[in-house]
């Protein structure tokens, strides 16, 4: 048995980034979402998250935004702190704690860091990127190189050699993404590509992929029940 979660990173972080997540959520394999806490559009993305129930909503922990830096995050007191105050805005905001835990730009996969992040989410029993039971894959993005984007990249033909290729082996795998809509009053490093992964998200070709390869899309919060199935089923 193999299972995908398509998660949408970013959620917040700006208004056409949100529009496009509940797109391809409503309109295309989107499962999941992260949550950026600090972003200039966080409540409307919690308001939107409340009237799609079926969209597993987890946090997006940001110290970067465009590559800046937020504030000293080699410092590992800091960088405990900063994180348990967005985890516990994220409790405050949604009424709920968050699916699972991620962050902008990976900056949790540091040797520095994992642990304070493993902490949290051992803690309150909250799935991580990037440790079990779920397989990150992060090739469906457009900008390899910094600044150019290359639509190819996230394409349907590149989806589904990841689908084919990667996804692979029976297990629980998690695919993010980064949809959204072009929004010309804000500049984001990565945007125009938003818009091209939407269109795969949504085309319906995707979904035909999934069912050529029996595999099932599923979201964080049905988590336990398929690491049961997956157990009954060994």
């Amino acid at each position: 048995m193999r299972f995908v979660i398509f998660n949408a990173d970013d959620f917040g972080y700006g208004h056409g980034v949100n529009r496009g997540i509940l797109e391809a959520h409503r309109n295309g394999v989107v499962t999941s979402t992260t949550l950026v806490v600090n972003g200039v559009a966080v409540e409307e993305a919690v308001r939107m998250s409340r009237e799609s129930p079926g969209l597993s909503v987890g946090i997006h922990v940001n110290f970067t935004n465009e590559a800046q830096r937020l504030f000293d995050f080699e410092n590992e007191a800091l960088v405990r702190v900063e994180l348990r105050r967005q985890f516990d805005q994220f409790c405050q905001l949604m009424g709920k704690k968050p699916a699972h835990i991620d962050s902008h730009q990976h900056v949790h996969r540091a040797r520095g860091r994992r642990p304070i992040f493993r902490e949290l989410a051992q803690e309150h029993g909250i799935p991580l990127r990037d440790e079990l039971p779920v397989v990150f894959k992060g090739a469906f993005y457009a900008q390899w190189e910094w600044g150019k984007g290359d639509p190819e990249k996230v394409s349907v033909a590149m989806l589904d050699w990841l689908l084919r290729n990667e996804v692979h082996h029976g297990g629980i795998y998690e695919i993010s993404c980064h949809p959204g809509h072009f929004d010309a009053s804000v500049r984001y490093e990565y945007h125009k590509e938003r818009e091209w992964e939407l269109r795969t998200l949504c085309d319906p070709r995707v979904r035909e992929i999934l069912s050529e390869e029996g595999i099932e899309v599923v979201n964080y919060h049905q988590l336990p029940k398929v690491v049961e199935r997956l157990s009954a089923a060994a």
